[in-house]
């Protein structure tokens, strides 16, 4: 009887408030891994709270190729990861629904994220991190696992190091939900039961966030600029590692410091890290006129702190990889990939010369009908923006530049490069 009683626990852990979820979602990674608990927080908290283990929360957009493999490694395949899982009490979350935006508070523009709470909702750490590299550029087992054993040192601390964690949990949103958020649009489509089609992705919170401060005229690029990497205070961390310090970014004001390679970072402005992530939410949620940054790390068995200027536009970075962007005004409505070598070539398109091809415009829209009327044509070749060179790297960084340096309202100055012809075109930009 003491053997099934354990059983009978996991495997009524591992239920859903929506038994059928996993099967419409044909989420295959989640079959026959019953020490997590499926898409219910609040029954994770629950268990947590009655067993006193702390919570591990992963957040996984299911029919995202990007992740998936890693997504994989951590619902199960990976042995390492699927013991210390079960050190804790494990929620996979599939969807954004009913999630306490206030509570869990992370980069939503992610395809696979984690969090890690005390039942009292003390968060411990966030895991996931993604930049332009690609969406697995610092994730791995390896950097997870440290990540997690670290969460059970500060477990097995807490509260007598809640100084140390403060800071993790962020202010209270003033939306309850995604379903509450002012600016989150179809939402009568995402009331019904969840499907692949009517999921609300994380994207989909801070796509909401943009369009609300648009709409009140308080959008900036002070909101875009989210999560910033360790290396834009100048830190190199590893990623395997998460807290291993490499080095110091060439001519940042961290490598006249003098901070010593192979040291571990511990804490940044006095919150505790275990991560790439908690390094990026410490700098994240550093006020708008923040001058200075304060490291500490132990070197050796010492610990050390120091303070160091942080330098004018630290917080800039790539945005073109985040989904987020896709909703920031203008939206130009048109696919601009980079153009292969046939289109090139068909329009004698010089060596070297950056270029995005307007491969599609959406006439369904008014910014694609508009692009039309002001004479931009399918295949035209785009070469340059008010005269200058298109940023180098494709559509997603030529968007990118448009929705940083223009608004709805005022018109885009485009070279065209149409066969063997520069073609100036003006096109209206609207939300």
């Amino acid at each position: 009887m003491k053997r099934l009683v354990p059983l009978l626990a996991a495997l009524a852990l591992s239920a859903t408030a929506d038994p059928e979820l996993r099967e419409r979602l044909k989420d295959l990674h989640a079959e026959g891994q019953a020490q997590w608990i499926y898409n219910d927080i609040s029954a994770g908290m629950a268990a947590a709270k009655k067993e006193n283990k702390p919570l591990f929360v992963t957040f996984r957009c299911v029919p995202c190729r990007d992740c998936m493999e890693f997504d994989g490694l951590v619902a199960g395949a990976n042995k390492e990861l699927k013991t210390l899982a079960g050190k804790f009490v494990a929620v996979r979350q599939v969807e954004m629904k009913g999630v306490d935006l206030s509570q869990f508070q992370f980069d939503y523009d992610l395809n696979w994220a984690a969090m890690f709470l005390n039942a009292d909702g003390t968060v411990y750490a966030r895991y996931g991190t993604q930049s332009g590299e690609g969406s697995d550029a610092y994730n791995s087992p390896a950097s997870l696992a440290k990540t997690m054993k670290r969460v059970l040192v500060l477990h097995a601390g807490y509260p007598g190091n809640k100084s140390q964690l403060v800071g993790k949990r962020g202010k209270a949103k003033p939306a309850k939900t995604a379903l509450d958020l002012p600016g989150l649009p179809g939402k009568e489509k995402f009331r019904g039961p969840t499907q692949l089609s009517n999921c609300i992705h994380c994207h989909n919170i801070h796509d909401a966030e943009v369009l609300d401060a648009f709409d009140k005229g308080i959008l900036s690029q002070d909101l875009l600029w989210r999560y910033p990497l360790p290396q834009n205070i100048g830190l190199i961390i590893d990623r395997a590692d998460g807290r291993r310090i490499e080095g110091t970014v060439g001519g940042s004001n961290l490598e006249k410091a003098a901070l010593p390679s192979g040291a571990e970072l511990t804490r940044v402005n006095g919150q505790g890290i275990t991560s790439i992530a908690d390094i990026q939410w410490a700098l994240h949620t550093l006020p708008p006129d923040q001058k200075d940054i304060r490291i500490t790390f132990r070197d050796q068995g010492n610990e050390s702190s120091l303070s160091y200027p942080l330098e004018k536009g630290w917080r800039k970075t790539d945005l073109s990889w985040r989904g987020s962007m896709w909703s920031v005004p203008p939206r130009l409505r048109i696919w601009l990939p980079e153009p292969d070598e046939k289109e090139r070539s068909r329009h004698k398109l010089p060596v070297g010369q950056s270029a995005v091809v307007a491969r599609w415009i959406n006439t369904k829209e008014e910014a694609g009908r508009i692009a039309k009327k002001a004479g931009l044509q399918t295949g035209d070749l785009i070469i340059e923006v008010d005269g200058k060179p298109i940023p180098m790297g494709g559509g997603a960084k030529f968007s990118t530049y448009v929705k940083l340096n223009y608004k709805p309202g005022q018109k885009l100055p485009l070279t065209v490069w149409r066969f063997g012809k520069r073609v100036k075109i003006e096109l209206p930009l609207v939300k």
